[in-house]
């Protein structure tokens, strides 16, 4: 007879029941699908044989991480053969949920291992009962171990190291296509608005930003005058461009064109120099991200190529875990499935025809030297996806062996072994990622000096506003000290405004305000004559 033993993994721990009867059960499957519902009947079905709870939260994210990846953690095998019976007189069988754990459990402990049928309707009551079924477990407390170990299981699987995040380049690229496409159409824009008035221009000036730059200098093509040479030199960077341009203008056989109509090209070609500015800032943004996520990559076939094979495999892991073959044609998915279907040649090459490997290889060569290039471009993926520091060293040597291949092909010399060339790689890649973890310690030892005086410094405080009743006498004459600062400064605005009122100027020192208050004591009993004054002496006089 089969002793049926059901595994259930929770948030809480793992738990192992035992299914009563299981050849009946077997054969009564919809009478199972409707117990499940029901508690009482369900326990006659199903006892709980052992519970193994998680002593932390890190351990539960644990053994739940090696469960998603099918591997048997410690504990669990721990569990199993502590609890499961393997020997005796009824065979023991262990239902499970996942079958890639089942056959890893089957490796790893040689148990007979059941998926499926009845094993899933049990586990599917023993997840609506669970908090009913183990003693000491509540509802509320088996919710609160779910949502617990959900958000950290998430955010374990979403954490990712910033400075090696492919997603910014996944965007980069896509915006970087796009506005190439919107810059392209707005020059167009640009070019059939203002060639109304001005239509000599188009064939003299053949850049687009560069267009849209003396579309504003310009303007009214009749204002134009040898003054703005220079000006028109500054954009144009040629004087005898610059000159044709001014004679043209002179003799030119477009319409008149209003300042409202002109105000308004002025604005539409401003907004597309300021993107084609962008653009490149874009670009600069893009060169930085793809020297610190893929250097390698970049430093064989090129930012922008290396960005789009990127974005087109979706993200630097899975480009990485393609063969050459499929890097080989990566974007031209269309052309293969047309030639399989209509039994044609197939393509050589696809997003990196690009390369400037391919464009300077002969018409016989491209193919080899595409598929000798994706071959190099795999490798060069393969090292930044899975190492630990970031180097540039590889993608260079990579890089180099294309260029021999390349002369290989047309002058027929031996390129040097790939085996050399590793060799030499890995010896420079070891020295320089040396140097780049010496100078991320000093860094690291710098911020944890910075960190402690800042954790001084706030003790430090801490202690000084505990220490103010001890303390109270010196910081009193401090406090004295600083408060007759503001007294003083109030009494000099006072006097300031005094003296402002009567007309005097206000004294600038302490000394000199008191020797000023000496002075005028005595002028003021013995005041200057006035004309009031001279005529009440008049007057007493007549009397």
């Amino acid at each position: 007879m089969v002793l049926l033993h059901v595994l259930f993994e929770h948030a809480a721990g793992y738990a192992l029941f035992v299914v009563k009867e299981v050849e009946e059960i077997g054969m009564l499957l919809p009478q199972v699908e409707d117990c499940v519902l029901n508690i009482g009947k369900f326990n006659g079905m199903v006892s709980l044989a052992a519970f193994f709870p998680f002593k932390s939260a890190q351990a539960a994210l644990d053994n739940i991480n090696a469960i998603s990846e099918g591997v048997v953690h410690a504990d669990l095998k721990l569990f199993l053969e502590t609890n499961l019976p393997i020997g005796g007189k009824k065979k023991a069988m262990l239902g499970v949920g996942d079958a890639k754990i089942g056959g890893a459990l089957q490796e790893e402990l040689g148990l007979a291992i059941q998926t499926g049928g009845v094993v899933a309707e049990i586990l599917r009551g023993v997840r609506l009962h669970f908090h009913s079924l183990v003693k000491g477990l509540t509802a509320q407390a088996a919710s609160k171990a779910q949502l617990g170990l959900g958000h950290s299981y998430s955010r374990a699987k979403v954490k990712f190291n910033v400075n090696r995040s492919d997603n910014m380049i996944i965007q980069s690229i896509a915006l970087l296509d796009q506005l190439d496409k919107d810059i392209n159409t707005f020059s167009m824009r640009v070019r059939e608005w203002y060639g109304y008035h001005f239509p000599e221009l188009i064939k003299i000036v053949t850049d687009n930003s560069t267009y849209c730059k003396m579309t504003q200098l310009i303007g009214n093509r009749k204002e134009l005058s040898e003054e703005s040479l220079e000006s028109m030199e500054e954009v144009v960077m040629d004087s005898a461009k610059a000159q044709s341009i001014l004679e043209a203008s002179r003799s030119s056989m477009g319409m008149d064109i209003s300042p409202i109509d002109l105000i308004n090209i002025e604005r539409f070609s401003n907004r597309v120099v300021s993107l084609a500015a962008y653009r490149l800032e874009l670009q600069e943004y893009l060169h930085s991200k793809m020297g610190q996520v893929a250097p390698n990559l970049a430093a064989l076939i090129g930012d922008v190529v290396g960005a789009r094979l990127i974005s087109h495999a979706g993200s630097l892991t899975n480009l990485a875990k393609y063969p050459a073959s499929t890097v080989q044609i990566l974007g031209a998915e269309k052309a293969l499935f047309r030639a399989l279907k209509t039994r044609g040649n197939t393509p050589k090459y696809g997003l990196i025809f690009h390369s400037t490997f391919i464009g300077r290889a002969a018409a016989k060569n491209k193919g080899r030297i595409s598929r000798y290039l994706a071959n190099k471009c795999t490798i060069a993926s393969r090292i930044d996806a899975f190492s630990d520091v970031p180097t540039c060293v590889f993608g260079d040597k990579l890089r180099d062996q294309v260029e021999e291949r390349l002369s290989f092909y047309e002058t027929g010399e031996a390129p040097r072994k790939n085996l050399d060339v590793m060799k030499e790689a890995v010896i420079q890649a070891g020295e320089v990622a040396a140097e780049i973890k010496i100078k991320l310690a000093k860094k690291e030892k710098k911020r944890r000096k910075r960190e402690k005086k800042l954790a001084a410094l706030s003790t430090g405080d801490g202690e000084e506003e505990a220490g103010d009743g001890e303390a109270g006498a010196t910081e009193n004459g401090e406090a004295k000290k600083k408060k007759k600062k503001p007294v003083a400064e109030a009494i000099q605005m006072e006097e300031e405004a005094s003296a402002a009122e009567n007309g005097d100027a206000p004294a600038k020192k302490k000394k000199k305000r008191k020797c000023e208050a000496m002075e005028v004591e005595p002028v003021a009993e013995e005041a200057p004559e006035t004309p009031q004054t001279e005529k009440k002496k008049k007057r007493k006089k007549k009397d």
